[in-house]
C-alpha cells in the first residue's frame, strides 16, 4: 500500500516539474529576451552619439567625429567611460585637442592652427567667444570644427570673479570633455596660436599610463613669469596635457572649482589650483615651449634640448623665424620639415671638418651654424642669446630657465648662419635631404686662431639624414662633413655615434 502511494506521488511530482520547466522557464526566457531588446533600444535613443550611427557606435571604439554641429546643447551629458578593451599603443586618435580663442583673433591666427591640424584625423574643437562673422563662413575644412563657449555669466556674477575671460577659458576644459566620447586617453589644451607637433606628442605620451592621473605642461622661458604665476603650473599657450581620468575628475569639479577661486586672475593658475586640489602635481615637459620671449628666437631654436619638440607658441610676439618670410610663411616653412620627420625636428647634431677647424651645429629642419673654430658640444648646447626677455630684464641674472651664450660679435664665437630652404626624399627613399642657404654675410674677419680657415665663401649646405624615425633620446646622432676647400657647398651626413665617440 505504501509503495503504491509512493509510486503515484513520484508520478505527480515528475509531471509538475515538467510543467514548471515548460511554462515558467520558457516564460522567464521570454521576459529576459524582451528586457534585453528594450535596454538596447533605450541605449540607442537615449545615449546616442550625435556624430555616429548606431552601427558605428557598436562596431568601433575609435570613431572620430566629423564636422560636428557648431552649437551643441550646454546640457549634453559628459562621457564617463574609457574603453578598457583598447590595448593598442597610443596613437593620434587617442588625443583630443581643445583650442581656446576669440572670433576677432581667429581671422589672422587660423593659419597657425591649420599648419598642423589634420582634417578628419585630428580630434578636437576650437572654442570661440562668439559666433563667427560672415567673412569666416562657410567654415574652412582645414580648420578644427568650432564651438561657442558656454555662457557662464550667472556663475561669474554669483562669484564676482575678478577675471571672467579667464574663467571662460578654464571652463573650456569641461566643455571639451563633454564633447568627446570614445577612446580618449589624453586631453590637450592650447591657444588659437599654439603650434603642436602631434606625432612627437603621441610618441612622448605613449610612454605613460593614460589610466593614471597626469598633468603635463611647459614652463615659461622667462624665469620671472614662473615666479609671478607659479613654477608648478603648465602655461596654456605651450599646451598642457591631462590624462583621461584627471580630465574627467576636473570636468566634474569645474563649477565648484571656479567658485573656490574667483580671486585668481590667470586661467593657468586657476587650472593648476583645481588640479592640485584633486591631489595631482605638475610634471613639466621641456618639449612644450611657451616662448615668453621677444625679438629673434633663432638662437633658442638652433640649440633645442635633447627632447622631442612638442609645441611652440607666441609667434605673434616674436620676429618671423625665417629671414625674408612673414610669420605665417615661416610657420609653413617649419612645418614642411615636420611633415618629413618630426622625431628630428630642431634636434641639435654637431660634427667637425677638422681640415678647416670648423664646427657644424645642425638644428634639423631649421638651421645650420658654422663656427671657424673647434668647439665642444658641451658649449654649443647652450642657445645664443639672440632674443629678448618677455618683460624688462631685472638688473641681475638669472633671466631665463636655461643657460645662454653671449651674442657678442666675435670672429671665433659668432657663427655663419644658414636656414632651411628646401627639403625632400632621395630617389631611393632611404634618406631625407635638406638644403640650407646662407641668411646673410657675417661681416666679420676670419677667426685669427692659427690653422683656422674662413667660411665666408660657403653659400649652401646639404644635410642627409635617415628616412626612419629616430625614437631613441638617450644620445644624440653624430654626423660627417664632406667639403672640398674653396667649394661654396658642403655636405653633412647623419649617422649613429660610434661607441665612446666624443663630440669635441
Amino acid at each position: 500500500m505504501l509503495s503504491l502511494f509512493a509510486s503515484k506521488f513520484n508520478t505527480v511530482k515528475e509531471n509538475f516539474v515538467s510543467l514548471f520547466d515548460k511554462y515558467f522557464v520558457s516564460g522567464l526566457c521570454k521576459v529576459v529576451l524582451f528586457s534585453g531588446i528594450v535596454l538596447y533600444l533605450a541605449s540607442i535613443f537615449l545615449f546616442k552619439d550625435p556624430n555616429c550611427s548606431p552601427s558605428e557606435f557598436l562596431e568601433s571604439s575609435n570613431s572620430i567625429p566629423t564636422n560636428p554641429n557648431p552649437n551643441p546643447s550646454p546640457n549634453s551629458p559628459i562621457s564617463h567611460f574609457i574603453s578598457s578593451n583598447d590595448t593598442n599603443p597610443t596613437n593620434l586618435s587617442h588625443l583630443v585637442f581643445g583650442l581656446l580663442g576669440s572670433e576677432k583673433a581667429w581671422h589672422y591666427r587660423k593659419s597657425y592652427i591649420e599648419s598642423w591640424w589634420r582634417p578628419k584625423i585630428t580630434r578636437g574643437y576650437l572654442f570661440l567667444d562668439e559666433k563667427p562673422k560672415w567673412n569666416l563662413l562657410p567654415w574652412s575644412k582645414n580648420s578644427p570644427p568650432y564651438r561657442i563657449s558656454d555662457d557662464i555669466t550667472k556663475l561669474v556674477q554669483e562669484t564676482q570673479h575678478v577675471a571672467p575671460i579667464m574663467a571662460r577659458m578654464v571652463h573650456g576644459i569641461m566643455e571639451l570633455f563633454r564633447e568627446e566620447h570614445e577612446g580618449v586617453r589624453w586631453v590637450v589644451m592650447g591657444d588659437d596660436d599654439s603650434i603642436f607637433f602631434v606625432d612627437n606628442m603621441v610618441d612622448v605620451l605613449a610612454q605613460y599610463d593614460h589610466t593614471q592621473y597626469y598633468y603635463f605642461g611647459g614652463q615659461s622661458e622667462y624665469i620671472l613669469s614662473n615666479f609671478w604665476y607659479s613654477f608648478s603650473q603648465g602655461f596654456g599657450g605651450a599646451g598642457f596635457i591631462l590624462s583621461y581620468p584627471l580630465a574627467k575628475a576636473l570636468a566634474e569639479d569645474m563649477d565648484s572649482c571656479l567658485r573656490r577661486y574667483p580671486f585668481l586672475r590667470s586661467a593657468d593658475q586657476i587650472t593648476m589650483a583645481c588640479i592640485v586640489d584633486l591631489g595631482v602635481s605638475f610634471s613639466p615637459l621641456k618639449g612644450l615651449h611657451q616662448i615668453d620671449l621677444h625679438g629673434d628666437i633663432s638662437g633658442l631654436l638652433s640649440s633645442h634640448p635633447k627632447i622631442p619638440l612638442m609645441s611652440l607658441h607666441h609667434f605673434d610676439a616674436v620676429e618671423p623665424i625665417f629671414p625674408s618670410m612673414n610669420r605665417i610663411q615661416s610657420t609653413k616653412q617649419l612645418m614642411k620639415a615636420a611633415k618629413f620627420d618630426q622625431s628630428r625636428m630642431l634636434q641639435q647634431t654637431i660634427c667637425y671638418h677638422k681640415l678647416s677647424n670648423w664646427s657644424f651645429s645642425i638644428s634639423w629642419g631649421y638651421s645650420v651654424h658654422i663656427y671657424e673654430k673647434i668647439m665642444p658640444r658641451s658649449y654649443l648646447q647652450y642657445p645664443i642669446e639672440t632674443f629678448e626677455a618677455w618683460n624688462n630684464k631685472p638688473q641681475n641674472p638669472p633671466y631665463y630657465m636655461f643657460n645662454t651664450r653671449s651674442s657678442a660679435k666675435d670672429s671665433c664665437e659668432t657663427p655663419h648662419v644658414f636656414f632651411l630652404r628646401s627639403i625632400g626624399e632621395t630617389w631611393n627613399k632611404n634618406e631625407i635631404w635638406a638644403t640650407y642657404s646662407r641668411s646673410a654675410v657675417r661681416r666679420l674677419p676670419g677667426c685669427s686662431i692659427g690653422g683656422n680657415h674662413p667660411a665666408n665663401y660657403v653659400k649652401r649646405i646639404q644635410v642627409y639624414s635617415p628616412r626612419t624615425k629616430r625614437t631613441r633620446m638617450d644620445r644624440c646622432e653624430c654626423c660627417d662633413v664632406i667639403h672640398t676647400t674653396g667649394s661654396n657647398k658642403a655636405k653633412v651626413k647623419f649617422r649613429e655615434c660610434f661607441n665612446k665617440e666624443k663630440i669635441a
